[in-house]
């Protein structure tokens, strides 16, 4: 089969697209022939090393596929000819077909165009888990996003409305990045750029509930300033780079939380939790109340291509690679 694969730790540029033998079944495995593999940051610090968890090498790239099953368990919840959205973790995801476990498998509704699909499972449960489970969203409350014209961003911007959010601010660094933040949802956008100040106008000097951040870097301390009384700042990752600290005296003096929102980490230590995300979000998916992502797509040719979006900070949206 055809797959991107990294052989050496040296960024996007190192991925190559080869032939290689078809991943062997396993016991509780379902085998998916993919159709198409969404992209997402972890997957630039892979192909550097620099990631928490390292594949064993050398790994195909990417954690999340969409397509058709091929076979399944007998007792499984998909069978033969069904389409699937999956997670396959630590990559095997970019390749003609990929096995994973049942557990990690879900229906993809009608409604959802497989190259859409393959951009869900990793950044609107994410999202999913920061703002129900790290943020105890509350019906009506504000939330805003830094990244908003990326991944976790758009993510954001399309589901916050569904869990219960009155508001959704997007801030972006671009005109061009906030025409793509309102297509996604966003009440209010703000440019990088004396965001501060702008979001304090938009609230009247209140700030908001929640800051959803995965870019972290020298925004960080005035997305703390940014938090109403009892405001939750959730981090996500730091696609700027440098990891923030913060004083905690600021969050004694104003009442208010930094708490960590680590999906993966979450998953693994919590067997059953996907499932659980998953009867939430896949109803809402399958009426229409999530609308489904708009992705950029990159042909499996040029899959190193769509991870040095990623990292050149030119993509707009999810990067989804078609396999077929």
């Amino acid at each position: 089969m055809r797959a991107a694969q990294v052989s050496k730790l040296e960024g996007p540029e190192s991925i190559e697209v080869v032939d290689i033998p078809e991943p062997q079944p396993f016991t509780g495995g379902v085998v998916i022939d993919v159709h198409a593999a969404g992209v997402a940051f972890p997957d630039v610090l892979m192909t550097r090393g620099l990631y928490q968890l390292k594949p064993q090498m050398p790994y195909v790239v990417g954690g999340e596929v969409a397509g058709v099953v091929r076979s399944a368990p007998q007792d499984a919840h998909v069978r033969p000819g069904d389409r699937v959205v999956a997670l396959t973790m630590l990559g095997n995801a970019l390749a003609e077909v990929a096995v994973t476990p049942v557990q990690m498998v879900f229906p993809l509704p009608d409604n959802i165009p497989l190259e859409a699909g393959a951009g869900i499972v990793f950044n609107d449960l994410t999202v999913h888990f920061c703002l129900r489970n790290r943020g105890r969203l509350a019906e009506g409350e504000s939330v805003l996003v830094h990244g908003a014209a990326g991944g976790v961003g758009t993510s954001t911007l399309r589901m916050a409305a569904a869990l219960g959010a009155g508001r959704v601010i997007a801030v972006v660094s671009t005109p061009e990045k906030a025409e793509v933040a309102r297509a996604n949802g966003a009440t209010d956008v703000v440019l990088t750029d004396g965001w501060l100040a702008a979001v304090k106008e938009l609230t009247g000097g209140r700030g908001v509930d929640i800051v959803l951040d995965p870019v972290g870097g020298d925004r960080f301390t005035d997305s703390v300033r940014s938090l109403a009384a009892g405001g939750r700042l959730l981090v996500v990752g730091f696609t700027a780079g440098e990891i923030p600290t913060v004083k905690v005296n600021r969050l004694l003096l104003k009442n208010v939380e930094v708490v960590g929102a680590a999906w993966g980490e979450w998953v693994t230590s919590h067997p059953g939790y996907l499932q659980e995300q998953w009867a939430e979000v896949g109803p809402l998916l399958a009426e229409g109340k999530i609308a489904p992502p708009q992705p950029v797509l990159y042909p499996l040719d040029r899959a190193a291509d769509a991870v040095a979006s990623l990292d050149n900070r030119t993509a707009t949206g999810k990067v989804v690679v078609t396999i077929r």
